[in-house]
Order: C-alpha cells, then sequence, then structure tokens
C-alpha cells in the first residue's frame, strides 16, 4: 500500500527526535520493560493489554510469569489452571490462543521464541499490531505496531485521518536500522505518548506532549477531527435470570459450550428472559429438581463489547442430588481455588 498523498515522511521524521527524548526522561517502569526485553514476556504482556488496563495488567502478567515462566511452561499447562490465571481478564480466547502458540513454538521452533516477524504474525492470536509489538521491543527490528493509541496520536500530529497500514508503512521508513536498541524505544514511545499525554478517553495534556510544537490538530485547534469518529453499533440487551443455587455447602456450576461468547468457561447456570418466583419455580421443577428457598436479588448489568446483559439473580436452596446433567455441585473453597469463572458471575457471587 503506498502512502497518500499529503503524508510525507519528514512529517513523521520529525517527531522521532523529540519523542525518544521524551520517552527516555518520561517512560513508566513496567514489570514486562526490561533490557534486554524477554520475547516471552513482551508476548505475554501484549496479549493481556488487549482491550485492557495498564494498572489492571500488572498484577496479572507477574502472577503469570511467576506460575508459567516460559514458553514450556505455557506449552505445558493444563486449560484449567489457564482459566484460573485469566480470571477476570476478559477475552479468554487470548490465552486459548497463547497456550496453542506456544505449543507451536516448542515443536516447530524447538522452544525458542522466533525471531522474524511473519514467524511471529503466524502463531495464533497474533496480528500486525503484536507482531511488529514483539519483532520491534524484544528483537530490536524496525517493524511499527500501529493500535488506536498510535492512529490516534499520529493522525492528530500530521493532520490526517489514515489507516492504519498506511501509518505502519510510513513508520517503517524512519525507523533505526534492524539491531538499534532505538527501534524498541520508538515502538514504546509511540505507545506510551498515546496512553499518558494523547489520552484515549479525555482531552489530551497537549502542555506534557513532545510534540506540542510540531502537532497539526492542537496548533488549528482541531484536536476533535482525528481521529475520524467511527460509529459504534447498538450494543445488544440479553436478559438472564442467573441461578445461585446450594445446599449449603456446594454451589452449583455448569460449564460453557466450546464456542461462542465465554466459551468453554464455567457459570452459574441461567436461563433467557424476565421471570417472576413462580415461573423460576416452575422452570427449574420442570428440570427434575427439588427447589426450597428462593430469593429474587437486584439486577445487574454487565457489558461486553457487542452485548449487555440485564441480569437477575435468584438465590436458591436446592437439593443436588437432583441437578440436571451437566450442572454439579462444587465445594465453596474450589470455587475460589480451581474454576475460573468469569467476571459477570463472579461479581454475583460476591454480591
Amino acid at each position: 500500500m503506498s502512502l497518500c498523498k499529503g503524508m510525507k515522511n519528514m512529517e513523521l521524521a520529525k517527531l522521532k527526535d523529540p519523542l525518544l527524548a521524551w520517552y527516555d526522561k518520561e517512560k513508566r517502569i513496567l514489570p514486562w520493560r526490561k533490557d534486554p526485553a524477554d520475547p516471552y514476556g513482551v508476548w505475554v504482556s501484549e496479549i493481556m493489554l488487549q482491550q485492557t488496563r495498564v494498572e489492571t495488567v500488572k498484577e496479572y502478567y507477574k502472577n503469570f510469569l511467576s506460575v508459567l515462566p516460559d514458553v514450556a511452561a505455557l506449552a505445558a499447562a493444563d486449560e484449567a489452571l489457564l482459566m484460573k490465571l485469566w480470571q477476570g481478564l476478559g477475552y479468554y480466547s487470548r490465552v486459548r490462543n497463547m497456550a496453542k502458540g506456544a505449543k507451536i513454538i516448542m515443536e516447530k521452533y524447538g522452544g525458542i521464541f522466533p525471531r522474524e516477524t511473519e514467524e511471529i504474525r503466524s502463531l495464533p492470536g497474533i496480528g500486525d499490531y503484536t507482531a511488529g509489538a514483539i519483532a520491534s521491543i524484544a528483537f530490536y527490528k524496525p517493524e511499527p505496531a500501529v493500535d488506536g493509541n498510535v492512529e490516534r496520536i499520529l493522525s492528530r500530529a500530521v493532520g490526517e485521518n489514515r489507516e492504519r497500514k498506511v501509518f505502519a508503512e510510513a513508520l517503517k521508513k524512519i525507523y533505526p536500522a534492524e539491531g538499534d536498541k532505538r527501534c524498541s524505544d520508538l515502538t514504546q514511545g509511540l505507545m506510551e505518548l498515546g496512553a499518558t499525554v494523547c489520552l484515549p478517553n479525555g482531552a489530551p495534556l497537549c502542555g506534557k506532549c513532545p510534540w506540542k510544537d510540531l502537532c497539526f490538530a492542537a496548533k488549528h485547534n482541531r484536536i476533535g477531527d482525528f481521529p475520524a469518529k467511527k460509529i459504534k453499533p447498538a450494543r445488544k440487551i440479553v436478559k438472564l435470570n442467573v441461578f445461585l443455587m446450594d445446599d449449603g455447602s456446594h454451589i452449583v456450576l455448569h460449564q460453557r459450550p466450546e464456542n461462542g461468547l465465554l466459551a468453554g468457561l464455567w457459570e452459574f447456570p441461567n436461563a433467557e428472559g424476565e421471570g417472576d418466583e413462580t415461573s423460576v419455580r416452575t422452570y427449574l421443577e420442570s428440570l427434575g429438581m427439588t427447589v426450597h428457598d428462593l430469593q429474587k436479588k437486584s439486577m445487574r448489568k454487565h457489558i461486553f463489547t457487542h452485548i449487555e446483559w440485564h441480569m437477575t439473580p435468584w438465590q436458591i436452596r436446592v437439593e443436588t442430588a437432583t441437578l440436571p446433567q451437566g450442572w454439579i455441585p462444587v465445594p465453596y473453597k474450589d470455587l475460589q481455588e480451581i474454576y475460573a469463572l468469569p467476571t459477570a458471575f463472579r461479581k454475583l457471587f460476591q454480591q
């Protein structure tokens, strides 16, 4: 893809030195920023940081690497452990893809993380952005990593709304030569500027920006024009009755299907709809269950990217001997230590 008319390499080249000088002074100390960087650690951090805040990821990252410190450990881990380590981060397909990728690295590359960008990109769950991040940060390759943050700061700086691939192509022309540590610093500097100064939500902190005298959008008071606003489709609302059933020492769980939202994770049994006490009792008894106490609790919402769950919890005392097939009684301590619950259900349990 060629550069669009009006966006010249020089417009990005003049941004490089101020950014690197700023990054040297202002970069945050983060657990995955090492010198030299470990490709496994960079991989784990970049996958965790997708759709997730840095402050949330810090503890997850430390815990994950303390249990699974390298590719071999990740490849050998069973899924229950992976789900437990990932519990609360959401988008569980990310860690499943990492496990698949670790097995490929063990089998195809002898346990050594591949160095070439195309080899990295071929691993499950890795696209252009993550491949560029690993290649530049861990292996000092001139490979940009352009996500929404980097797209935002570059579009404002040069005053152009362009596709991410166009920005990546332009950036690649101003990267240092392969093997230069500044490849890593340039990639991380762009990420850092988008995360801490030219903010994703809220007004940019232009007074702290190393590009404040160069930025087109700031100089022309056109911050709101870049990047171009994308119209998001309305989220689908799904109403659920969620059954928190126990017999005094066990709570009932059910495993979700292997495909679709929250695939393969454990959940509290549930049914779509907005029932009253009579209809809920009738439904459970129709499954052959013996139901005793049944109490309706306050409705809670949980928002996914494209779906919004409106969940009505029902606290229910049942006889676990009458549970339907696939619904299992789990000791409370095992719920905390072994079974990974998605955030939506974990919050209901805490409530």
